[in-house]
């Protein structure tokens, strides 16, 4: 697939996801989400990626919806398009499309890190919360601008918005609908550091390349999995069984025979399994999703 509104580029077993809209503020389409989704296809099904950087072209790193159709931008009804299969739900419900593109993110087998070079409003910002770090430029600017515009939040935000930052933050930005700038997003728990912005991107590598060059792709996977869903297992007794299950499967595997003895031979590690190939079956789905790789 050719893309129009996304660059797609693997360096150093990084993959490089780049909105690309600037003269709109690389502003979030219909197209966009679709290439969003089969870039991220893409990243799972080459193990020669290991982790995934989304920034944005130009001083935006998204600024929500497009709105150049004005008063109906967010009347499905009049979309004027026929959705695909994997937009609708079972019972025939059109599917909010940032959160298709969310929940893509989410069910990612490989670490995802945001570089917010500049403003992320709506969707810019929603479709960043299931990615697992997110670094913005001291520059930039945030906004749940929802309720201003007389819709609710949207991409599963209600959902991991007050998983990543409180449910009194969560209800602040929200409710408000109000755009902060990023030392208030830093002390709100929603970025983890600032950085200049001619910085924001060698900081964003710098982190992806110390995960690449020293841990086993299929522990990174699992370890995703696990951190995720265990925000919604209902007692540290689950996730004991799910650790549980996990510890017996890779203790006796080749990637923890590699690590141990690297270690031991104090030398980098050079993991053999790959995520394509050796991911082992009790890595958690999410609840309620299908395993085989539909939203």
């Amino acid at each position: 697939m050719s893309y129009t509104e996304i660059e797609y580029s693997v360096a150093d077993r990084v993959a490089t996801i780049t909105l690309d809209r600037p003269e709109r503020l690389n502003a979030f389409t219909y197209v966009m989400r679709g290439e969003l989704i089969d870039a991220f296809d893409r990243v799972d099904a080459d193990d020669d990626v290991r982790v995934v950087v989304v920034t944005g072209r130009g001083r935006a790193f998204c600024a929500g919806a497009d709105l150049e159709r004005g008063a109906g931008t967010f009347d499905h009804g009049a979309a004027g398009r026929v959705p695909g299969e994997r937009e609708v739900f079972a019972d025939g419900v059109l599917r909010d499309g940032g959160g298709t593109v969310a929940l893509r993110i989410a069910r990612s087998l490989k670490p995802v890190i945001a570089a917010i070079n500049g403003p992320a409003v709506g969707v810019g910002v929603t479709m960043t919360l299931p990615m697992d770090i997110r670094l913005a430029a001291d520059g930039a600017r945030f906004g749940f601008v929802f309720a201003r515009r007389g819709i609710v939040t949207e991409a599963a935000s209600s959902w991991f918005l007050p998983r990543l930052v409180g449910i009194a933050q969560a209800m602040e930005w929200s409710v408000t609908g109000r755009v902060f700038d990023a030392d208030e997003a830093l002390r709100g728990r929603l970025v983890s550091r600032l950085y200049p912005a001619e910085g924001l991107l060698d900081a964003a590598y710098e982190l992806a390349g110390e995960i690449a060059a020293n841990t086993s792709a299929v522990a990174v996977a699992a370890v995703r999995r696990l951190m995720w869903s265990g925000l919604s297992a209902s007692s540290p007794w689950d996730a004991h069984r799910a650790d549980s299950l996990l510890m017996r499967a890779f203790g006796s595997a080749p990637d923890a025979a590699e690590g141990v003895t690297a270690f031991l031979e104090k030398r980098a590690a050079e993991f053999p399994m790959t995520v394509s190939g050796d991911l082992p079956a009790d890595v958690p789905v999410w609840p309620g999703s299908d395993p085989t790789g539909s939203i």
